[in-house]
């Protein structure tokens, strides 16, 4: 398995058709729940630790955040993604989630990533830009 050291920057950019899930949709009220709006945003992690988390959106399916979180990682294998509407009463509503593998980044040698992240049935505009090294699995290192 490949691992990343080094700085990470991340920018989340938006979502697009986020669907509220049933749970989220408990406290709703009138006839027509399919058009409930959420208050989205995500929390982003890498491998077991928390990055950031971005600002809360309000009453919105399609969210355009821009936010950009930077880090060092160290012997990092994955970044996780999950998106939660912010409940008004108790704990917040999971909603969707991705995990994108650093091997899968860094598998052409590039050091920027931007793209379309499948989050669930849902898809959120993600930007990467890696500095640093890779430690690959013969555990040669290799400079970007």
């Amino acid at each position: 398995m490949v691992v990343f050291n080094g700085m990470l920057k991340i920018k989340i950019c938006e979502a697009v058709n986020l669907k509220p899930t049933a749970w989220s949709l408990r406290h709703a009220v009138g006839p027509k729940p399919q058009t409930f709006l959420l208050d989205p945003y995500i929390a982003l992690n890498v491998d077991d630790s928390r990055i950031g988390q971005t600002s809360t959106k309000q009453k919105t399916n399609s969210p355009a955040w821009n936010d950009e979180f930077v880090t060092d990682v160290c012997n990092g294998r994955k970044i996780e993604m999950a998106v939660f509407h912010d409940a008004p009463i108790g704990y917040d509503d999971f909603v969707a989630n991705c995990t994108i593998q650093f091997e899968d980044l860094l598998q052409n040698g590039s050091r920027h990533f931007e793209d379309w992240v499948s989050v669930r049935v849902v898809h959120t505009h993600t930007s990467a830009a890696l500095r640093g090294s890779r430690l690959c699995r013969c555990l040669w290192q290799v400079g970007l």
